[in-house]
């Protein structure tokens, strides 16, 4: 299975995320926004659908695409683990350079 920050961070799909944010749309609708092709939507929606991200629903002609809850929760929690960890490693670096700055030691 495709890694779920590496899927969520490729800038086409970031895009299609924020679009879905606002409700579900279809190929086409989504593919007007983009000045790549409609099969290559399509393939990144269908990388979205693997990592779990974007559920589908097909009604006649038209397959109907949305966020998944769960999936959205569980790329929160990712975003916050690795975010927190490089928070604390700025805030150590932020103290490192402050007392360096104090003893006149700027490195």
């Amino acid at each position: 299975m495709p890694d779920l920050l590496e899927v969520a961070t490729e800038p086409n799909r970031r895009a299609l995320l924020r679009l879905l944010a606002e409700g579900e749309m279809t190929v086409t609708q989504l593919t007007g926004h983009f000045s790549v092709s409609r099969s290559a939507i399509s393939q990144h929606l269908l990388l979205l659908s693997e990592v779990g991200l974007v559920t589908a629903r097909k009604d006649g002609r038209n397959r109907y695409y949305r966020l998944d809850g769960a999936g959205m929760v569980r790329l929160r929690r990712e975003f916050e683990a690795f975010w927190t960890h490089e928070l604390d490693l700025l805030v150590v670096d932020a103290n490192r350079l402050s007392q360096q700055t104090q003893q006149g030691k700027i490195q």
